[in-house]
This record gives C-alpha cells, structure tokens and sequence, in this order.
C-alpha cells in the first residue's frame, strides 16, 4: 500500500508542475535524486525487504521531478542552496566511503534532510509554489512502510519513520498561511 501512495504522488506532482501549480526546488531535487538512488542501494546491499521498495520509488520520482525542475523549478544558485549542497554532497561522500550498509543509510537521511533545506526555506515562505497532496501522500507511504516493517530495529525503521516526518513538516508548511488565518 505505501509503494502505491508513493507511485502516486509523483504522478499528481509532476501533473501540478506542469500546471505551474508547484515550483520544485532544484538544489533539493538535485540532492534527492542522488540520495534517492544511493539510498535504495543502500537498502538493497542489506537486503531490505520492506523500506527498499519506498527508496526505490522514491528514487524513480526524483529523477523525474528534478528534470521538469530545470525548466520549471526554483532556486539552486543562492548561497544557502550552495552550502546546503556542499553539506549534502559531504554526506553522500562519508556515506559512500564508509562501505558500511547502516552507516550509509543515516548518512543518506542526513544528506536529504540537508537537501531538503532550501525546499523548506522556499516552501515557508511561499507555501503557494507547492501542494499538500504530493506530501501527504508520501507522509502516508512512510507511517504505512513503518508499520509494515517486521522487526522494530532502528535501521529498518530509520527510513520510513523520516519519510514520514519531513513530508508532514511539507504539508503543515504548506497549511500554514490556512492555520494562521484559523489562530
């Protein structure tokens, strides 16, 4: 079910970006696809079960989404785009270099979340440029890939518990003109 929602967003994503109703941040879609794809393989060395199938649909929606975020996107040259890059793309090197499965994984967690940054920044600011469902779906997909997690260990819970977290951190962003305006 989760790799269902997953498959999903991407698709009415990339449909509301080519709208002009989403304006994806390149630095941050720049980051999730290469965190994405080594994520997945991350999980696959280990022999995941579960969490792989959200990381490898995740990655096949980063590639795509960081293409129209080229042409149709926002962002990726400004100094904090850059150092957050920087910051990621460190992560993405200890994360590689360490040839260890558990220590690559929280590297790639802390290499997107890094990447995801400028998202967060562009989207506080201008909640207008994304949309609640792309998010809310993917926040679905993780609680759903962690209650379908089998053992309760932190690496396989890791993923799934920080895919659900920063796509609500997304969607309470987007919502919060809307919760200001209630208060």
């Amino acid at each position: 079910m989760s790799s269902l929602l997953a498959l999903m967003s991407p698709v009415i994503y990339i449909n509301a970006i080519l709208k002009g109703e989403a304006k994806p941040h390149r630095t941050t879609r720049l980051v999730l696809l290469v965190v994405t794809v080594l994520a997945t393989i991350s999980l696959l060395v280990q022999q995941d079960k579960v969490a792989v199938w959200l990381a490898g649909i995740s990655a096949l929606q980063s590639i795509a989404i960081f293409i129209l975020s080229i042409k149709y996107g926002m962002g990726g040259w400004e100094k904090k785009d850059i150092l957050c890059l920087i910051i990621a793309l460190i992560g993405i090197i200890l994360w590689q270099t360490t040839k260890n499965p558990s220590i690559a994984l929280f590297a790639s967690i802390i290499a997107d979340f890094t990447g995801m940054i400028p998202a967060l920044i562009k989207t506080y600011k201008f909640p207008e440029t994304e949309i609640w469902t792309f998010y809310i779906l993917d926040t679905v997909a993780g609680m759903l890939n962690f209650f379908a997690v089998k053992s309760f260990t932190l690496n396989q819970t890791a993923y799934p518990v920080y895919i659900f977290l920063i796509n609500m951190i997304m969607v309470i962003f987007i919502f919060r003109p809307k919760f200001k305006k209630l208060i």
